[in-house]
């Protein structure tokens, strides 16, 4: 079994500016690739979970989606990080057409995280999780993964899982990650 790094996309990747789904504008956080290259190194897969609900509430297709995913994921090549896999989540209960609905692979459903974990043999048990939801921890949680790290940000942390723990930024997390030995 391996372990991963499962990052969310919108909001740990790249700044959240909402329904991201455009390669103008798209701007990565400060920090993502060090921290990438740092659990890479040593020995996680990365992997990324996403919700993409711009989807199934018609703001833009699964080929603009696509766009953007070779777009990030050639970015991060470039650097001489590979993500092993993209997981996302078109569907909405409030969506259109065939992405309305209630899914297991939305977070805060744990599918996602699952299908990763069956589709690379993962130790979920030694895997990490970095989300800027409470969202994005729950699925983490039920799946089984151990270590979450929530980022302060625009969001509601009251709701957030207690056993998370809350960080200023990725610089904060990859400091504090290299004094638990994680990495």
């Amino acid at each position: 079994m391996t372990k991963a790094l499962f990052l969310d996309r919108d909001g740990v990747i790249n700044e959240d500016t909402g329904y991201v789904h455009k390669i103008e504008g798209y701007r990565f956080m400060e920090g993502i690739f060090d921290l990438c290259r740092a659990f890479r190194d040593s020995g996680y897969l990365i992997v990324i979970i996403t919700n993409q609900s711009g989807v199934a509430r018609g703001y833009f297709t699964e080929e603009d989606f696509e766009r953007l995913n070779a777009h990030m994921l050639e970015a991060f090549r470039a650097r001489g990080i590979e993500i092993a896999g993209v997981y996302s989540c078109f569907h909405h209960p409030d969506g259109q057409g065939e992405y309305r609905k209630s899914c297991s692979c939305r977070k805060p459903e744990p599918g996602s995280f699952l299908k990763a974990r069956d589709d690379f043999d993962i130790d979920m048990s030694a895997s990490v999780m970095v989300g800027d939801r409470p969202s994005d921890i729950k699925a983490s949680s039920t799946a089984g993964v151990r270590t979450n790290f929530l980022i302060r940000g625009q969001y509601d942390l009251e709701t957030a899982d207690p056993s998370c723990r809350i960080i200023d930024d990725l610089h904060s997390l990859l400091q504090l990650c290299r004094e638990d030995s994680l990495i």
